[in-house]
């Protein structure tokens, strides 16, 4: 395989934009769905992955970029260690049925940039949405993956992992990142 042929990692062509910290009202509200699936699309991903890699991050909502659309890009691994790299449209969160079997974890955000506070999450987690190009994908995770996919999708529904931690936890979280 040749230079040409080889395929550009993700965010290669995207440009690092600022991370959009807690308290912007973006961060707070539900983003839209997206509409169209074109070139403005494939560039937005593009600058997400780029943020996402320049903050040493796992995951990134369009929010935290000063999106309001529904997009998240994610590069992490399950239980198993197995690597999952994706862009994800419109997502739609699948969790088991109650009673779920919990995980609880310290979990950051890179809205709430240096803090990390013990979160509980289901274990297993799956999303269906669409590629970059409109296709139907579903991703299934376990362990870091599976917290991955139910953070990502809180953020698209304006909720920051801080927001389900008791008020104590939260402040002190805040307080760490310099928030508060």
């Amino acid at each position: 395989m040749t230079d040409e042929q080889t395929p550009e990692a993700p965010g290669s062509k995207g440009r690092a934009r600022p991370i959009v910290h807690y308290g912007d009202p973006l961060l707070h509200l539900p983003c839209a769905p997206v509409e169209r699936f074109d070139g403005e699309l494939a560039e937005l991903i593009e600058d997400m992955f780029a943020s996402m890699y320049a903050a040493d991050g796992v995951g990134l909502a369009a929010n935290q970029i000063g999106v309001g659309s529904r997009v998240f890009v994610l590069d992490c691994e399950d239980a198993a260690g197995e690597r999952t790299v994706a862009a994800v449209v419109n997502p739609v969160l699948i969790l088991p049925e109650p009673p779920r079997e919990l995980m609880v974890d310290d979990e950051g955000c890179l809205s709430v940039p240096g803090s990390f506070a013990e979160t509980a999450r289901a274990r297993t987690a799956a999303v269906e949405g669409f590629d970059a190009a409109g296709q139907p994908v579903r991703i299934e995770g376990t362990g870091t993956l599976a917290r991955c996919l139910q953070h990502e999708t809180d953020h698209l529904d304006g909720t920051v992992y801080v927001d389900r931690l008791p008020r104590k936890a939260r402040n002190k979280a805040l307080a760490e990142a310099g928030l508060r």
